[in-house]
């Protein structure tokens, strides 16, 4: 019988290579154009340019329509490009534009129709010449337009999609305007491409927040790479931690909306089937920076120092369980047979929604709305009373049972957790009498990444390292505790090794 571990990674790499391919653009037609620009003549294919038609508009002479989809090709968000509809003037002005179609999350569910028209309306009046960027207003040479609330990535590259497009539009039909007799006299704009990449504006943009997370990814090393020291000085490791949760709450997710989904899995699968391009991973620098980080840290570490120091729902959920247990309220969790089995429902989610995006990437972003981040960090709550209520409710819940969610709902939790089992190191200490018969780190460990048997699941650890504050506290690990009580009662040196001292020992999961 074929393992779930060898299914859900053959089902990732199937939807690679078959679901994700781009979508086709569709053909432009006489009611498309209509509803565009009302008023406008039959519009007629220019010929040999495929994809571009022509029409005559009242009081503005030819108008050529066409969509993006037919001349660039430009992922998004999602991995695959937005289709847009655009009308322009042969002398490079934008008369109209509106989305044909798109498998972008936020705008599946978090964007209403009204908005996004909205932001595709400040392109009319504008020319194909212009340096448009989003947010660039005030900035000499750049002309600067509004942003999507909750949705920046996807509205620079909407943009770079239309800029881009005409661009190409322009060429072709000058092009055929020398050559070919219905255009021949046409007045036709040549186009001066922004030599500056959308991904260095972007970078740009973002230097304050880039530098930031720079350091903090630094700092989080040292602590990976000297956790043996840390975790000695309880008090200095309980504060470090809990001030770091403070920031990944505070700056990773709400103040640069950061926090990593299963849908980037998705729109990085979708990249690598349709041709990939660094352009469109480079165009958020701080996501950028965090998936770079996180493909380090979990083939030296495992998933657990993502999803134990850099998520912010996580950390979240944590701080709550921290306040909840300051409070004296010890919370509650299942059995641990119960607590193993209630697992799978993260992978089942997941496989659904790998299944999902076979056939449509707006139904799996549908689906995977079972992950709250879009609702807390992005939109930052405000959306529709649904949304809101089940993000509050998974909050709620951790107070009584820590990092419910986590533990038992993460799609993104559960494909991290498959290359995990790759990870070069294994630092994280235990004794020979851990979970025979101790059992004060299993107890304790709110994740229940510990068997009762002592071992640490690695697919489930969280890598927080209050296992291995406990490993060294001699006031809390039982083995310490007696070499403790025999140095007070003086049988033993005050350097004695005992045999249940494992500094070197490590105990495979």
């Amino acid at each position: 019988m074929l393992s779930y571990r060898l299914v859900l990674p053959a089902m990732l790499w199937l939807a690679v290579g078959l679901a994700l391919a781009p979508v086709s653009a569709r053909a432009v037609d006489e009611t498309a154009v209509q509803q565009l620009l009302p008023g406008v003549s039959a519009a007629a294919p220019v010929p040999s340019v495929p994809g571009l038609f022509s029409a005559d508009a009242p009081g503005v002479g030819r108008v050529l329509f066409f969509e993006t989809s037919d001349f660039v090709h430009i992922p998004a968000y999602s991995g695959s490009p937005v289709n847009l509809l655009v009308g322009l003037t042969a002398t490079g002005e934008f008369l109209a534009a509106s989305v044909q179609a798109h498998a972008e999350p936020i705008l599946v569910v978090g964007i209403t129709d009204s908005d996004l028209q909205a932001f595709v309306n400040q392109f009319v009046g504008k020319r194909a010449s212009d340096a448009i960027r989003v947010g660039a207003q005030g900035r000499e040479g750049y002309v600067g337009i509004d942003g999507l609330s909750g949705a920046t990535i996807t509205a620079m590259v909407i943009t770079r999609t239309i800029t881009r497009a005409a661009e190409q539009v322009l060429a072709v039909y000058a092009a055929a305007a020398a050559t070919a007799a219905p255009v021949v006299g046409a007045e036709v704009s040549t186009v001066a491409v922004p030599t500056e990449p959308e991904w260095h504006w972007s970078w740009q943009q973002h230097r304050v927040q880039v530098s930031v997370l720079v350091v903090a990814l630094f700092v989080l090393l040292l602590v990976l790479f000297l956790q043996d020291w840390l975790v000695q000085h309880k008090r200095l490791f309980q504060r470090f931690r809990l001030a770091w949760l403070v920031f990944t709450v505070v700056f990773i997710g709400w103040v640069c909306h950061a926090q990593l989904s299963v849908v980037n899995l998705l729109g990085f699968a979708r990249n690598l089937a349709g041709g990939f391009s660094w352009e469109s991973l480079l165009l958020d620098p701080v996501v950028f920076l965090l998936w770079a980080f996180v493909a380090l840290s979990i083939l030296l570490w495992g998933r657990g120092v993502y999803c134990g120091w850099l998520c912010p729902f996580g950390a979240a959920q944590e701080l709550l369980s921290k306040a909840s247990r300051a409070l004296g309220f010890a919370g509650w969790q299942f059995p641990h047979a119960v607590h193993e089995r209630l697992w799978a429902i993260k992978y089942l989610i997941l496989l659904a929604i790998l299944g999902l995006a076979l056939d449509s990437m707006a139904n799996a972003a549908r689906l995977a709305e079972v992950e709250p981040f879009k609702t807390v960090f992005v939109m930052q709550f405000d959306r529709p009373p649904a949304y809101v209520l089940y993000a509050v409710l998974l909050l709620v819940i951790t107070v009584f049972n820590s990092k419910f969610y986590c533990k038992y709902l993460c799609p993104l939790g559960a494909a991290l957790s498959f290359v995990t089992r790759f990870k070069v190191f294994d630092w994280l200490r235990r004794r020979v009498e851990c979970g025979h018969p101790c059992q004060t780190c299993a107890r304790e460990c709110q994740i229940g990444a510990i068997r009762p048997t002592g071992e640490i699941i690695d697919n489930e650890c969280h890598y927080c390292l209050d296992c291995q504050v406990t490993y060294w506290d001699e006031h809390r690990c039982p083995p310490l505790v007696r070499k403790r009580k025999k140095r007070f009662q003086g049988q033993l040196p005050e350097h004695a090794v005992i045999a249940t001292d494992a500094a070197g020992s490590r105990r495979e999961s």
